[in-house]
């Protein structure tokens, strides 16, 4: 059960045994239905997921009611609202909906903080996708500014490439910021090239 998450996990530090059973022991497993929001604007978030299955989105409403997806989750990567609630306990300025039904290892910030007291190399490890995380969202953030539409597509199947096949076009066009008519402009586009 904790296969996938131990090898994750060990790609940035490795572990013994013992760390990793303590890693497992204060992870609880959940199954959560599709369509489920996890996170509702307003509430404070207090967890982090591990995706062993499935898919999730986190995202925003902005001023004219249009939601602006922030990240996708598939299997092998993490979701929270690291950045302002669950670190400074303040209520989240998004939402998380799963986009298929889940499987997900989660952590409270309480257990993440008994799994540091106990096993404090996991501090390191959390440290480096933290700085993974970081990176991906500066990478976005010049992609957002700096790069066509057909660019952004292309950076977007790069690093989500199963994507398209799992959710509806106008969660991808929220994602890049353009309306679903314009992604379907750019997808004929790259078809034809």
């Amino acid at each position: 059960m904790f296969d996938q998450i131990n090898k994750a996990i060990s790609r940035y530090v490795a572990f013994n045994e013992e760390e990793l059973d303590v890693l497992n022991s204060l992870l609880e497993r959940q199954f959560v239905p599709k369509k489920t929001i996890m996170l509702h604007e307003g509430e404070v978030c207090n967890f982090e997921a591990f995706v062993v299955k499935g898919c999730l989105r986190r995202y925003y409403i902005d001023e004219n009611g249009f939601e602006v997806i922030l990240q996708f989750a598939v299997e092998d990567s993490w979701i929270s609202d690291i950045s302002f609630s669950i670190y400074e306990n303040k209520p989240s300025r998004v939402f998380i909906e799963t986009l298929e039904d889940c499987e997900l290892l989660t952590f409270t910030p309480e257990t993440k903080e008994a799994l540091f007291l106990r096993a404090p190399r996991f501090e390191r490890a959390f440290r480096i996708l933290m700085q993974r995380n970081l990176a991906v969202t500066q990478n976005r953030l010049f992609s957002t500014i700096a790069k066509s539409a057909m660019e952004k597509y292309q950076d977007f199947l790069d690093q989500y490439p199963t994507i398209p096949q799992r959710v509806a076009q106008h969660y991808i066009a929220s994602y890049l910021g353009i309306s679903p008519e314009f992604l379907s402009k750019v997808r004929a586009k790259m078809a034809k090239h």
